[in-house]
């Protein structure tokens, strides 16, 4: 399943990429990136709306003693959301704090030298452990596995479609032939969703784990 879902999402980035330059709408690398990560934000944020949400109606719809043991499972999914939400905005802190910004003059004390070291410094270390985590977060879905191991396709689904929806609200890749915005904007809910029914077919059938068995329903 791992393969599969990293594949897709190799997948998915590469077609993207080629309509962002193809069509016009990413200059070079540099903006492609941006928009990926523009991209990823947009993800955290219905995520972070998403995830009490899903997740306190999969506990609420669990019968006892099912439902106290979800309870005492969050925890792990929620620290991993919120170790990925802290990792992105320290850099985000750092400028919003007024420490930091495009006029900041860093020859102009040996204390300011210091400091761009130490950013610098904190910055690279920081990097990799917060890209890794990204990558990590939306492959296994923050964890939620811990919680049980079918709200990961679900909720990914549910995630996906409301990206998708997003998107057309805000007129995502407008400028792009009609067919190209259609199959570029259905093209990851549809396919996270093949994914994620695939998921839950072999933990039916090879595993026997089911949602209705989860929620002792």
């Amino acid at each position: 399943m791992k393969r599969v879902q990293v594949l897709r999402t190799i997948v998915g980035l590469v077609a993207v990429t080629w309509m962002l330059l193809s069509y016009g709408l990413a200059s070079d690398a540099d903006a492609v990136v941006d928009d990926r990560f523009d991209q990823i934000r947009t993800t955290l944020i219905v995520l972070g709306v998403t995830f009490p949400v899903a997740v306190a109606a999969f506990v609420v719809a669990a019968r006892p003693p099912n439902r106290r043991l979800f309870l005492r499972r969050v925890g792990k999914p929620a620290g991993a959301l919120l170790a990925l939400v802290v990792a992105l905005a320290v850099p985000r802190l750092i400028t919003g704090l007024g420490y930091v910004d495009e006029e900041t003059n860093w020859t102009a004390s040996a204390g300011r030298v210091a400091l761009l070291f130490a950013l610098g410094a904190f910055l690279l270390w920081l990097a990799p452990f917060a890209l890794y985590g990204i990558a990590q977060s939306l492959v296994h879905v923050f964890r939620t596995a811990d919680l049980h191991e079918t709200v990961p396709p679900l909720l990914a689904t549910l995630l996906v479609w409301e990206v998708a929806l997003f998107d057309v609200f805000r007129g995502a890749y407008d400028s792009v032939p009609f067919g190209v915005r259609v199959a570029f904007t259905l093209g990851a809910p549809l396919s996270v969703t093949a994914v994620a029914m695939w998921e839950l077919r072999r933990l039916r059938t090879r595993h026997g784990i089911t949602l209705r068995r989860a929620l002792l329903r």
